[in-house]
């Protein structure tokens, strides 16, 4: 998973900019009176998520005690997401950040925000930047409207938790044919247990196992004719070599990311470099 840096913008701020053209009298003044509520919710978020216990937040279908779900969705969807919105300029600085990529599975492309906590369920952090993720439609999807009910069931979120400077990806050679790959997270005992735990279940619960051990199919296929052609010429060895020089490329550009731990898990398979690369089924 990828590190960002917060948004540096306030809940207070994003929430005014957002509701800045409601026309309405009524609506405006129950909207202005939640600001404080709004900030109060997104410090909490922000106190939350620094002791890795978001699933504390306390879901509330009112904000303010006055402004419903709906209301704030719209806030959200209407005033923040919609191009044309107030709140624009905010949505996509947020989006930008990613530089393209979704820092939830370190793969796919960035497609929209995720609320990191559903904006169904915790409508006062509906526009907080700090819960407002730059996410893939995959990732996107498969977390839905999911609420944590306990401290490890928090995914991993890229504002407050930074898993990229240890590694922890690493994958298994499947001696079958076609060659195929088993991605799996190992962490140390120096981990801390909690970090550790949410990772695991943020992994699984993206199927990321599933999308770069499919990836490492494609990248073989892609691969294949070369390796025979290596095999023909220096064997074994210089299989295993080109391997290994490709994976400590790769594990020095993304420590964690999958190719790195696909060629360095090829070139440790004596099966691999032997010719099980060469099966097509």
């Amino acid at each position: 998973m990828l590190k960002l840096d917060r948004p540096p913008y306030s809940a207070e701020d994003t929430f005014a900019a957002c509701i800045s053209r409601v026309r309405m009298p009524a609506l405006k003044a129950k909207l202005t009176a939640a600001t404080q509520a709004i900030r109060d919710a997104s410090d909490a978020y922000v106190a939350a998520a620094e002791a890795q216990a978001l699933h504390r937040i306390v879901r509330d279908p009112l904000v303010n005690g006055m402004v419903t779900t709906a209301e704030m969705e719209a806030v959200y969807t209407d005033r923040m997401a919609k191009q044309s919105g107030p709140g624009r300029a905010i949505y996509d600085d947020i989006f930008a950040a990613a530089k393209g990529r979704c820092p939830l599975c370190a793969h796919r492309t960035v497609t929209t925000l995720d609320h990191l906590l559903p904006k169904t369920h915790y409508p006062a952090l509906a526009v907080a930047p700090v819960n407002l993720v730059p996410a893939c439609s995959d990732c996107n999807r498969a977390k839905l409207a999911t609420v944590p009910h306990a401290p490890e069931d928090v995914s991993i979120h890229p504002y407050f938790d930074d898993v990229a400077g240890v590694r922890w990806l690493y994958a298994d050679v499947l001696e079958v044919a076609p060659a195929s790959m088993r991605f799996r997270v190992e962490t140390s005992t120096a981990w801390d247990p909690l970090l550790a735990e949410r990772l695991k279940r943020h992994f699984r619960g993206l199927k990321l196992p599933s999308l770069y051990g499919s990836e490492a199919a494609e990248e073989l296929l892609n691969i294949r004719h070369l390796l025979i052609g290596i095999q023909a010429s220096g064997g074994a060895d210089h299989v295993r070599a080109y391997l290994e020089e490709h994976a400590e490329s790769c594990l020095a550009g993304r420590l964690n990311g999958w190719r790195g731990a696909a060629y360095e898990a090829w070139a440790e398979s004596d099966w691999f470099c032997n010719g099980g690369f060469a099966a097509v089924g």
